[in-house]
């Protein structure tokens, strides 16, 4: 599955310092899909979280991980 994420340093200054727990995107091909958080850190710049990512489900359709694909 893939996103598109654009979030901006202060959206995710919020989010973790607050309650917020999962983010909820929409797939290239219209699914949703909702994932903690968390999951951003090692994709966090100076501008944020920008660009297009795999999710990546195990055979249970549990998040596996986040890949950067451009």
């Amino acid at each position: 599955m893939v996103v598109s994420l654009s979030i901006s340093p202060e959206q995710l200054q919020r989010w973790y310092a607050g309650n917020v727990r999962d983010v909820l995107a929409y797939a290239r091909d219209g699914r949703k899909v909702r994932f903690p958080v968390s999951v951003l850190r090692p994709h966090v710049t100076h501008r944020g979280v920008q660009g297009h990512y795999a999710i990546v489900f195990d055979a249970s359709n549990r998040f596996q991980k986040l890949v950067k694909i451009g």
